[in-house]
C-alpha cells in the first residue's frame, strides 16, 4: 500500500479555504470534539501544548476516526525531532521560527527520504507505513507530506521571497504574536506596522504560488484574512473556546441569579 492521500495538501494547492482548530490541552476528548465539529483541520500543538511522542500518538488516533486532516506543529525544527514525527504518522508538519531560505530548505530534506533528503529509514517499524506492512509507504511518503512553515520574526518577513520560494514548502504560516513582539509590539498584533508586515508578507507568498496561514480569534477579521489571500486559517484553539465558554456561562448564570 502507498501513503495515504493528504487532502490537505491538495487542498491548498487547489487555493480551497481550509478552516481548522489549535489542540493545545493535550486531551484526546477535546481532540475528538474537534473532529465531530467538521473543521478541515486540527493543530497538535507541540511548539506549545503539553505534548510529547506518545500523547502525540493518542491525538492521532482521535482524529483518526473522523474525515479531518490532523497537523502537528513540532517544537523546534530539528532533523531527528521531525523523523519522528512523520514516523508516528504525521503527513502535514508545522515548523516553527523559519527565518531563512536556507533553513526553509533543511527543513524540505528532513521530511523527505534519501536522496532528496535525510530522513532516516525507519519505515519497516514505525507506525506510518502500518509497521511495516504498507510495502510502498518509503517510495510514496514524499508526495504526501505537506510542510509548513512559520514566519515570525521581522527576519521572516525579510526574506519571505526566499522561504515562500523554497521547492517542496507548501504553505507559509504567520504568526502573528511573535511576530508583534519582535517587532516591538508584544501582545498587540493589531498594531499597524504588523499588520502592514502581515498584508505584505501575504501577498508575497501567494506571488510564489504557495499557500498563506494565520490564527486569529476573532470572528469579525476572518473575511479580512480570506480577502488577503490567506487559505490556511486558524479559527481559535480548544483553549480558547473553553475558557470563552466558561466565561459566558459564569456571566450569564450571574446575571440570572442577580437580586
Amino acid at each position: 500500500m502507498a501513503a495515504p492521500e493528504n487532502k490537505l495538501k491538495r487542498a491548498l494547492a487547489a487555493g480551497e479555504m481550509q478552516l481548522g482548530l489549535w489542540l493545545n490541552l493535550g486531551d484526546a476528548g477535546a481532540a475528538e470534539m474537534a473532529g465531530r465539529a467538521g473543521y478541515d483541520w486540527a493543530l497538535i500543538d507541540g511548539e506549545h501544548g503539553p505534548y510529547n511522542p506518545t500523547t502525540i500518538l493518542g491525538q492521532l488516533r482521535a482524529l483518526g476516526q473522523f474525515p479531518i486532516s490532523s497537523v502537528l506543529r513540532v517544537p523546534i525544527g530539528e532533523d531527528w525531532v521531525i523523523k519522528q514525527a512523520l514516523d508516528l504518522g504525521v503527513q502535514s508538519l508545522l515548523i516553527p521560527m523559519v527565518d531563512t531560505g536556507a533553513q526553509a530548505a533543511q527543513m524540505v530534506r528532513a521530511t523527505r527520504y534519501a536522496p532528496a533528503g535525510v530522513r532516516g529509514m525507519g519505515a519497516a517499524v514505525a507506525r506510518a507505513s502500518g509497521f511495516g506492512t504498507d510495502n510502498d509507504y518509503v517510495a510514496t511518503a514524499d508526495a504526501e507530506i505537506c510542510l509548513l512553515l512559520q514566519a515570525e520574526t521581522r527576519q521572516a518577513i525579510e526574506n519571505i521571497d526566499d522561504i515562500a520560494g523554497t521547492e517542496g514548502v507548501d504553505c507559509v504560516f504567520i504568526g502573528p504574536a511573535d511576530l508583534s513582539a519582535d517587532m516591538g509590539h508584544p501582545g498587540n498584533p493589531a498594531a499597524p506596522e504588523v499588520k502592514e508586515a502581515i498584508a505584505h508578507a501575504v501577498s508575497r507568498i501567494r506571488a510564489s504560488g504557495k499557500a498563506a496561514g494565520i490564527i486569529h480569534y476573532d470572528p469579525s477579521d476572518f473575511a479580512s484574512y480570506r480577502d488577503l489571500g490567506v487559505t490556511f486559517l486558524g479559527t481559535g484553539s480548544d483553549v480558547s473556546l473553553l475558557r470563552a465558554g466558561m466565561q459566558a456561562n459564569l456571566a450569564a448564570a450571574r446575571a440570572a441569579v442577580a437580586p
